[in-house]
């Protein structure tokens, strides 16, 4: 392995394990009061972005595309959730 693949490889390990504890905690208790949704949203959407160019790369670029899926659909789930809680919870 090269210098920019283990360089890679810690990057989408840092960025698995930093979205997986707030998707998780979000997950298990619905509390959603402390998250920004501009912050998921446009983390969301980097994800997004990452995944496309993975797909571009030549050659294409398993480990960004496997890793921006892991975190968009993180991201994806809390933003559902933050949604659900600002505006259908409270008209209930």
């Amino acid at each position: 392995m090269s210098w920019f693949e283990i360089i890679g490889a810690l990057a989408a390990i840092c960025m698995v394990f930093g979205y997986l504890p707030q998707a998780i905690t979000t997950i298990r208790t619905r509390r959603t009061d402390g998250i920004a949704m501009p912050t998921f949203l446009l983390m969301g959407f980097g994800s997004i972005f990452f995944v496309i160019q993975g797909f571009l790369s030549d050659p294409v670029n398993l480990p960004l595309i496997i890793t921006n899926l892991i975190t968009g659909t993180c991201s994806a789930i809390v933003f559902g959730i933050k949604i659900y809680n600002d505006h259908f919870r409270d008209k209930k």
